[in-house]
């Protein structure tokens, strides 16, 4: 499906990415890849074996990779979403460690899900909770209450429009002290909150069961720099969120997806029958959980 949604060119491709994107794409042609493929700890999807051995699972991984690597520009960026369970905390650093014979690791960014703050020393004096997660029954595990996203280059150079996505002062008087912080914002650093929305109802229905946020796909773009993403590509597309994102920002898109049910649900997203980020809801699970004993 090609579509164009507020004058950004879409492509939706309903196939496997490691054939399709040398078949639809120029090698060196996408900018900004953000994804997350399937994390092996099996989730339950429509049209995929989320239970392989590691062995399989890597080599699946580097296959995916190395088309990855064809597909960017030099001095494109990869951002790699990806998480784990507790009782298999490897996962993330396993896939890494994979990417490293494709690509350089240049950042590395904790996408938080759900934090509790004490009181601080800034006026703050009501403790907050804020955010969601899927809890777990266990007496060895903690919550997990965030994932990974790694960020990937070709040689580790790339350079980031760090302010695009950068945080007020909360002392003012650095705006004043430091050059570089006429804006009145500063780096946010490697540690970022992004919550799901809340399902408000038990009527409501997942279309997908581990998709993330367009918000974290926006942060990702603007990182690497709005002037320098003329193409965007999310090789698992899922639901179309990294699509949605690309739509807010004025970005063009390609994405691919092998099950029929979640391509549909991108499609209906991007043809404007789903309100963008505004009228997305969270798909995870906002209470107590007992079935999940870790």
């Amino acid at each position: 499906m090609k579509l164009t949604v507020n004058n950004v060119n879409v492509q939706l491709y309903m196939e496997d990415c490691i054939a399709g994107m040398p078949a639809r794409l120029e090698p060196g042609q996408v900018d900004v890849l953000v994804t997350s493929p399937p994390y092996n700890i099996g989730t339950t999807y429509n049209s995929y074996d989320d239970k392989i051995s590691r062995e399989d699972y890597l080599n699946w991984i580097g296959r995916w990779a190395q088309v990855c690597s064809d597909a960017l520009s030099d001095s494109g960026s990869l951002f790699l979403n990806i998480g784990s369970k507790p009782s298999d905390p490897w996962v993330p650093f396993d896939v890494a460690k994979r990417l490293q014979r494709y690509f350089t690791l240049q950042n590395v960014f904790h996408w938080v899900k759900s934090i509790y703050i004490e009181s601080d020393s800034y006026g703050q004096e009501t403790a907050i909770s804020v955010g969601h997660y899927k809890p777990i029954n266990s007496k060895r595990f903690v919550n997990d209450t965030h994932e990974y996203i790694f960020h990937f280059s070709k040689d580790g150079n790339v350079e980031l429009d760090r302010l695009a996505i950068g945080v007020p002062y909360k002392d003012k008087s650095n705006i004043e002290r430091w050059a570089g912080a006429k804006q009145g914002l500063r780096c946010r650093g490697n540690t970022w909150y992004i919550p799901y929305r809340t399902i408000h109802s038990s009527q409501d229905q997942r279309p997908h069961p581990a998709s993330f946020p367009p918000q974290l796909a926006e942060m990702c773009i603007r990182l690497h720099g709005m002037k320098k993403a003329g193409l965007v590509l999310d090789p698992f597309m899922g639901i179309g969120n990294t699509a949605l994102a690309c739509v807010q920002l004025g970005v063009n898109f390609a994405g691919f997806e092998i099950d029929r049910e979640y391509y549909q649900e991108a499609c209906r997203q991007l043809s404007g029958q789903a309100t963008l980020f505004d009228g997305l809801v969270d798909w995870s699970q906002n209470g107590e959980d007992t079935s999940n004993n870790q």
